[in-house]
């Protein structure tokens, strides 16, 4: 594997910094431990600026290249954020934070940039400015979008931006990507579902909620079947069936679901929230009740943009030898699609090998990636801003 001879030389260090915020993980906007460590290693690797706080917790540092005649600025992104998971992997270094682990890799994305960014500093082979963005809150936070709306790509003037997360199943080290979407858009529902409440021995008396429900659940599977183009990827999901009795012998008088629908195509996030409600309130009308649907939006669909996922394949094959660059598109969202929403960018997976799966209490971020990722950050700033 062709990675850059300094990050390979660097790799044992990187390791260390990566254990190291494995072992005190912390969740959302509280990342104040973790962002002070990245803090200090901008500090000793001697980048030109930085500025934490952006998007309550998010740092942002500058690397100058050794020209800037061409004045392009690359944005290049990292996460911090770990999961409220017990971890199970037994390992020396597992977490010291009970209900709390890196369950996603985010400790590895973090120390592979800040690696990327040491080289980047000692060489500075580009023509440009490199910012590094250090973000919270990916786990259902919205951090990203948090620091889009603290002023991060105007402030900075980004006209690029690329991030990196790694997948269990790929050989360590190599990489996939496509343009167009490449992660699902993630929005939530609640159905609150009102009729009568009544005696189980006198259900004509009632209007029995739990039966309404269960056909509610069943007619949204109607919104996948038989409203969206079979071609096109849509799942909706009922996660949670509530009803306000904790009694065998009693008809419910409410019922609470809640849910999630997932798409790659924007459209169908419009038509799908309409579908939902329609679906829901009518089904209770005619069975005598009432419904009452509160639709959530969260993060919209990851969309890599032509060109830019054309620089990353080029950079990922540099690195690697090989890169897939049609890999098929995967239904977990991710909160990078803000940044690709006000920048064009892309989004690219590098190989962590055979472990557990994200979010799995035994997951854990292969090492052996690393060298690696931080040479397809490195690499992508010295082919998109080369040094005449």
């Amino acid at each position: 594997m062709p990675v850059k001879n300094r990050l390979a030389d660097m790799h044992g260090q990187i390791t260390k910094w990566r254990r190291h915020l494995h072992m005190h993980p912390e969740l959302l906007y509280d990342v104040e431990e973790t962002a002070g460590f990245v803090v200090d290693r901008l500090r000793e690797i001697g980048v030109d600026d930085i500025t934490p706080g952006i998007g309550k917790t998010g740092v942002v540092a500058v690397i100058k290249g050794r020209e800037n005649t061409k004045g392009r600025v690359i944005g290049l992104r990292a996460d911090m954020d770990a999961l409220p998971i017990e971890e199970a992997t037994g390992l020396d270094y597992a977490s010291t934070v009970s209900g709390k682990m890196h369950a996603c890799g985010h400790d590895g994305h973090t120390s592979m940039l800040l690696g990327a960014a040491q080289y980047l500093a000692e060489t500075r082979n580009f023509d440009g400015t490199v910012v590094l963005i250090f973000q919270p809150a990916e786990e259902g936070g919205a951090g990203g979008l948090a620091m889009c709306q603290d002023g991060l790509m105007d402030r900075w003037g980004i006209q690029e931006v690329y991030g990196m997360h790694n997948m269990p199943g790929m050989p360590v080290g190599e990489f996939a990507i496509r343009p167009g979407a490449l992660l699902a858009s993630s929005d939530e529902f609640e159905i609150v579902v009102t009729g009568k409440g009544g005696h189980a021995a006198a259900p004509h008396d009632a209007v029995d909620t739990t039966l309404v429900a269960s056909h509610i659940v069943v007619a949204l599977q109607s919104v996948v079947s038989r409203t969206v183009d079979p071609i096109k990827r849509v799942v909706l999901t009922v996660g949670t069936f509530e009803t306000d009795s904790a009694a065998s012998n009693v008809i419910a008088h409410t019922v609470r679901l809640q849910g999630t629908v997932r798409t790659l195509d924007p459209e169908y996030r419009k038509i799908a929230e309409e579908r939902v409600r329609r679906i829901a309130e009518d089904t209770a009308s005619a069975f005598g009740a009432t419904a009452k649907m509160t639709w959530t939006p969260g993060y919209p669909v990851t969309v890599n943009s032509e060109a830019e996922t054309v620089f990353a394949a080029e950079a990922a094959e540099a690195v690697s030898g090989k890169i897939n660059d049609s890999t098929d598109p995967i239904m977990p969202s991710e909160d990078f699609a803000y940044m690709l929403e006000e920048r064009p960018g892309a989004y690219i997976f590098i190989g962590n090998g055979d472990t557990a799966m994200c979010h799995h209490p035994e997951y854990n971020f292969d090492d052996d990636a690393i060298p690696a990722g931080c040479s397809w950050f490195a690499e992508l700033v010295e082919r998109r801003m080369p040094v005449a």
